[in-house]
């Protein structure tokens, strides 16, 4: 059985990792947490064969947290964000899965990690391997200056789209989806509009209603409507106009300074 530890600050996405992991039959879980500090001491007392270990998290991200471990477990890196980076890290033996994590990503990275096991290899200099993706992130696959990412992926089948957040005029929740509008066309994301609200940069983009979610770069005018609300109108090509809803006007107001 492979030792694995979940670390992943939603607990929803961790919780369904586990169980998927448990389903295998692969997989001991020896730990889980949704705090990367609480992580690091349970992974300090208990090692394990692999880390399954979410980027973009609150106070310490995944890859600061690893340059905080002593001993250095295999990583699968779980991830929305800016997986196009992670290839730098490929030729040293370590896995990604993009979410929503499917079964059949999931078999790979076992897969890969049962080789590794089997094949003794020199453990993974982090200290290089964080350098790297530092320089890749800053020609364009994130900010580490913010923490927050500048891209999001909209996947259909098995091509996944990138798309620069600074061209997405809004994210809507339609149908049961979640939308990525840019000028030209309309993407589907794997994640709601809360979710989005909580992993984006709240100094570019700013929640306008239960089901929007505003860049406020594309905001050109911001008009009086009925019952106190007020419509924001875009800078896009077809002048869209967003409803606010009421109580979210005064926050709006002030991320605009209006």
């Amino acid at each position: 059985m492979i030792r694995a530890f979940v670390v992943d600050d939603e607990p929803l996405a961790m919780k369904r990792l586990v169980r998927m992991l448990e389903e295998t039959c692969r997989v001991e879980i020896a730990g889980t947490s949704t705090d990367p500090v609480d992580a690091l001491a349970g992974l300090t007392n208990h090692p394990v064969d692999v880390l399954f270990l979410d980027i973009q998290m609150p106070g310490m991200t995944g890859f600061e947290m690893l340059g905080l471990l002593e001993s250095q477990p295999l990583v699968v890196f779980t991830t929305a964000y800016d997986e196009y980076a992670l290839r730098a890290f490929e030729v040293n033996s370590i896995d990604y899965l993009l979410k929503p994590i499917e079964e059949r990503q999931l078999a790979r990275a076992l897969d890969k990690i049962e080789r590794l096991r089997l094949t003794p290899v020199a453990p993974p200099e982090w200290n290089t391997l964080l350098a790297q993706l530092a320089g890749t992130l800053q020609q364009g696959g994130g900010s580490p200056a913010t923490g927050y990412p500048e891209r999001v992926a909209s996947r259909l089948g098995e091509r996944i789209h990138i798309l620069d957040l600074k061209n997405v005029t809004h994210f809507f929740a339609q149908d049961k989806l979640t939308y990525a509008a840019t000028e030209g066309k309309n993407y589907v994301v794997d994640h709601t509009v809360a979710e989005l609200e909580r992993k984006l940069d709240p100094r570019q983009f700013c929640r306008i209603h239960r089901s929007s979610l505003l860049n406020l770069t594309w905001a050109r005018e911001v008009d009086a409507w009925f019952g106190g609300r007020v419509l924001v109108r875009l800078k896009d090509a077809k002048a869209t106009e967003l409803q606010v809803a009421r109580e979210r006007v005064q926050e709006l107001k002030k991320r605009l300074a209006i």
